[in-house]
């Protein structure tokens, strides 16, 4: 099949490209020593995520617990949960724990009393790591609270095991410039392995130093006492990553395909709107205004931007695209978009096309699909 012959709008995957930047992860992970865990919210596709780990790969992260079971269905045996996930879902963690290796964090000591209560009932023992607030103040505890104190009580409860600690530098992705970026993953790796020499100092072994976000991820290679890096937008990239130099354009393996529906003067109007390409905006160190980059041409390489087309505006179904001075374009004409944000992109659609120039090579469910509890 060739992309002429697909519906549009269509979520596309270059294959040479993906595998290109899996590769390319991996053996920045290998080369200095550390394991490689991607997060797999970003394909929610366990075909993809089988080439992560047949390519090096200890496991995957998963969001929630229903991304988990849609993995450990499919043969994954390794995933964490680096989400503060409520006890409430005990039961289905322990049929998790039947098929694979399953750990979470923790960053409540209530909510760790739960899961040490469900797991001395049910007789298990459940892998966690503390989640420690880097910077981003989303989840995690207070690196200059009674940090020690937390990491105390969680290694005495019954029925956990505490593997280590755990961060995610998001406010990485609110960076001006290469080096505020440096400086973000600098400090994390500071605050993680000062709390891990401290827990040391008090009897207590955190074995494992796990950072994860894909604009750091190449300066937390750079930085000494951590084991375990969680990127996950690297698999595919996105035109945020490319503004914070994480990517270059060339590197995105995600693109949408979409049909000139309408022109006007002035503009035209696109078959992609939210639901295929999302409201969310482009973050990064270069202005990107829109809601993604149209490409020039076919959008093989080398890429470019056609900088004439700007995604001013989404409906539900329609992508308003302002034209300055004009396009050759015309109702019926393609493009290929590199969104803003592949990871909600991959998540509003049932299936990718996996893609070899303009041969369609396979259709991948994205089988996780809407699994948010």
């Amino acid at each position: 099949m060739q992309l002429a012959d697909l519906p549009t709008p269509q979520v596309l995957i270059d294959h040479a490209r993906l595998l290109r930047n899996i590769d390319a992860a991996q053996n920045l992970a290998s080369s200095t020593g550390l394991q490689l865990r991607p997060h797999a919210k970003t394909h929610k596709s366990p075909v993809i995520a089988s080439w992560q780990i047949e390519r090096g790969a200890v496991g995957v992260c998963c969001a929630k617990v229903g991304e988990a079971e849609v993995f450990a269905d499919a043969g994954i045996r390794d995933i964490r949960l680096p989400y503060p996930v409520n006890p409430s879902n005990a039961a289905r963690v322990l049929a998790l724990m039947d098929r694979a290796a399953i750990s979470i964090i923790v960053d409540h000591l209530e909510v760790a009393r739960g899961w040490s209560d469900a797991m001395r009932r049910a007789g298990r023992t459940l892998d966690v790591l503390v989640k420690v607030d880097v910077g981003f103040h989303r989840c995690g505890i207070d690196p200059d609270g009674d940090a020690i104190g937390f990491v105390r009580a969680i290694a005495s409860l019954a029925g956990l095991r505490l593997r280590g600690i755990l961060s995610h530098a998001g406010h990485g992705y609110l960076a001006s410039s290469e080096q505020a970026l440096c400086e973000v993953a600098q400090r994390e790796a500071e605050t993680l392995t000062t709390l891990r020499d401290h827990a040391r100092s008090s009897g207590i072994a955190l074995d494992e130093i796990s950072v994860g976000a894909t604009p750091t991820l190449r300066f937390s290679v750079r930085q000494r006492g951590l084991t375990e890096l969680r990127p996950g937008n690297y698999v595919y990239f996105d035109r945020t990553q490319v503004a914070l130099g994480a990517a270059a354009l060339d590197d995105c393996a995600l693109t949408v395909l979409a049909t000139v529906v309408s022109k006007h003067p002035g503009r035209i109007i696109l078959d992609c709107g939210s639901k295929t390409l999302t409201n969310d905006q482009a973050r990064g160190i270069t202005p990107t205004p829109g809601y993604g980059a149209v490409l020039a041409g076919d959008g093989e390489s080398p890429r470019s931007v056609d900088d004439s087309l700007l995604i001013e505006r989404l409906s539900e179904e329609h992508a308003t695209v302002r034209v300055t001075g004009s396009t050759a374009l015309e109702p019926g004409d393609r493009v290929r978009i590199v969104p803003n944000h592949s990871c909600v992109v991959s998540n509003l659609v049932d299936a990718v096309r996996l893609v070899d120039g303009d041969h369609v090579i396979d259709t991948l469910p994205v089988a996780a699909r809407g699994r948010i509890q």
